[in-house]
């Protein structure tokens, strides 16, 4: 059994297939990252912002539920074991936001929390005659820093791994 129809998965109630998980930024590929890992916590420890959390197996995962990524390399500075490595020029990452149908600005009620909050300036809103503006994010200018997930009011913005990352 593996994914959705893992035993684990099962015992958790975990009925429906899950996404891949949000490693912290600058990890290596995920079968690397499984092997070099030894779920110390240090990462964890030293997130300014504590968006790393312990997930299935101790591995760090990332909550952007509890805040955003700065980007500011302390994990990688005490990630001992090489599962997180920052290279020059180096992406941290290819996650991306995206805005799903329950935002209430799309179910035409005003609200600009995420686009107030987005250092990026990648979410923007356009005025639609006769309702509020709608949000309108430029997937090149999103870092996947995850700034705009928490103040959600309707959990309605995601940040996933993007296979066509610009």
């Amino acid at each position: 059994m593996s994914g959705a129809l893992s035993r684990r998965n099962f015992l958790r109630g975990r009925f429906s297939a899950r996404g891949p998980l949000l490693r912290p930024p600058w990890a290596v590929a995920e079968a690397d990252f499984a092997h070099l890992c030894t779920r110390c916590g240090d990462c964890s420890a030293a997130c300014p912002t504590r968006i790393i959390a312990a997930g299935d197996g101790g591995y760090p995962t990332l909550d952007f539920g509890r805040g955003e990524c700065s980007f500011c390399a302390a994990c990688v500075a005490a990630c001992p074991s090489g599962a997180l490595q920052r290279q020059a020029a180096q992406s941290p990452w290819s996650l991306r936001a995206t805005i799903g149908d329950s935002c209430l600005a799309r179910r035409r009620v005003e609200c600009r929390v995420c686009g107030d909050l987005c250092a990026a300036a990648a979410i923007r809103f356009v005025p639609q005659r006769g309702g509020p503006s709608l949000p309108l994010l430029d997937a090149a200018r999103c870092t996947g820093c995850g700034a705009c997930v928490a103040p959600c009011p309707v959990r309605a913005i995601v940040v996933a791994e993007v296979r066509d990352a610009c």
